[in-house]
């Protein structure tokens, strides 16, 4: 097994700031005697590629140096690659098993892109050097946990997260964002949301979880599915949310007015919209969709559009840097 970390390093991410300042960065990673070996993304997907390339050469130790795009196309590459190498170990699911330990990925993280919202569970990342800072210091630390991974299941196939998937209202709000007013940056992100409201789209999504036999057909607002509780860098959707107890942690809004949102909005900041009467959560082991066809969804800051079939867990099937 190789011990070198792999940065995999998104040069545009943060409007190009990545490519500018992370020569520094990993200069103070080698300095305290990390060895680093790094790559380059140019194109979307590119990450995934490299990690599942980088993952059956050997390494298995990765820095994703960008935004939350990087971190998820990261984690895409190395899954299901790394959880198909620990099959074929005995007895897998022993913590005493060393040889199944070796096929476990471990990820750290540079945010030097627009944010990393995985980072806000366990350092006060409001600020992007503040974050920075933090999950520097982890590296240096070799600070390491392990944590889970979601995997939802489409039509088409898989894709795997570490932080949320959303559908509802903040899926709209990203993917208008995403397919019409991404040039205008911040003020594109607030438009996306005006629109949103003035269109206020309150629909179900049919689901059950665990042993339920019914499925959920109330329209609601939005569901989002959670390892982790931030997204968005500061919006805590999901304070409940433990990144390594084996769980989903499932939260719905149900059909809030305007004038409601609105006067909740603060509220999504600070985790206690889930107080809301129209607001519940729980923690789940698997989820279960029957929707009539593809949805928007976003997930660890990505925009897709999906026909979900289930969500479930892969238990500690990566150890994160933080």
């Amino acid at each position: 097994m190789n011990e070198t970390f792999l940065a995999i390093i998104n040069p545009a991410a943060g409007g190009g700031r990545c490519g500018q300042r992370v020569g520094a960065v990993l200069g103070r990673l080698r300095s305290a005697g990390i060895v680093v070996e790094t790559t380059e993304t140019s194109a979307a997907g590119d990450a995934t590629r490299i990690a599942r390339e980088a993952y059956a050469r050997g390494y298995r130790k990765f820095i994703a140096v960008g935004g939350d795009g990087t971190s998820y196309e990261i984690v895409n590459g190395l899954f299901p690659e790394s959880r198909e190498a620990a099959s074929q170990v005995p007895d897998v699911a022993s913590r005493e098993n060393p040889s199944a330990d070796e096929q476990t990925p471990t990820l750290g993280f540079l945010p030097l892109g627009t944010g990393n919202s995985f980072l806000r569970d366990f350092s006060d990342c409001k600020a992007s050097d503040h974050g920075l800072e933090h999950a520097i210091q982890a590296l240096l630390a070799r600070r390491s946990r392990p944590c889970d991974v979601l995997r939802l299941t489409h039509k088409e196939g898989e894709i795997y997260y570490i932080n949320l998937l959303s559908v509802g209202f903040a899926a709209d709000v990203a993917t208008l964002r995403h397919r019409r007013f991404q040039a205008l940056g911040r003020f594109g992100y607030l438009l996306s949301i005006f629109l949103c409201l003035a269109r206020l789209n309150r629909r179900a999504f049919p689901l059950r979880f665990d042993n339920q036999r019914e499925f959920d057909m109330r329209p609601c607002l939005f569901l989002t599915f959670n390892n982790s509780k931030f997204t968005g860098g500061t919006m805590m959707i999901a304070p409940d949310a433990v990144t390594d107890d084996g769980l989903i942690e499932y939260v719905r809004w149900g059909p809030i007015g305007r004038l409601g949102l609105i006067r909740n909005l603060s509220t999504l900041y600070d985790g206690t919209h889930t107080r809301h009467p129209l607001a519940e959560r729980h923690a789940v082991r698997r989820v279960e969709f029957q929707l009539d066809g593809p949805v928007d969804v976003m997930v660890d800051g990505e925009v897709l559009t999906l026909d979900c079939q289930a969500i479930d867990v892969l238990p500690s099937a990566l150890r994160v840097v933080v």
